[in-house]
């Protein structure tokens, strides 16, 4: 499976950005979907998460009412759309997925598979 994130970029404190995510490869290995964060010198954190299977949506705290997942019914994509950033939301974004069919919120300690991140920076 491969994941091409992009759509990242240099934006204003309360401007808007959306990611995409574009997935090739076995469909079986992207039951679930998902973007995690890592800001300079701070640990990768959980964002957001969708499962196919169950239909199923989650988001970290910060991230709930600001931003928002979905997917298209091909599998093929993932969108992260981000509302009112801040420069706390400054950090490479990952994209990333599972074989498995748990629900959205059981993704928040990782995916199996990882793309390569793009970088979110937003300025003051």
């Amino acid at each position: 499976v491969q994941l091409q994130a992009s759509g990242g970029g240099l934006v204003q404190v309360g401007g808007s950005l959306t990611l995409s995510c574009a997935a090739t490869g076995r469909t079986s290995s992207r039951h679930a979907m998902g973007w995690f964060r890592q800001a300079p010198g701070k640990e990768r954190e959980f964002v957001a998460a969708i499962s196919w299977v169950t239909s199923s949506v989650y988001y970290a705290d910060y991230a709930e009412g600001r931003f928002t997942i979905s997917r298209d019914s091909a599998r093929d994509r993932v969108t992260l759309q981000m509302n009112s950033l801040e420069p706390e939301d400054t950090a490479v974004y990952y994209c990333a997925s599972d074989p498995t069919y748990y629900s959205a919120n059981y993704y928040q300690k990782g995916m199996e598979y990882w793309g390569a991140g793009t970088q979110v920076t937003v300025s003051s």
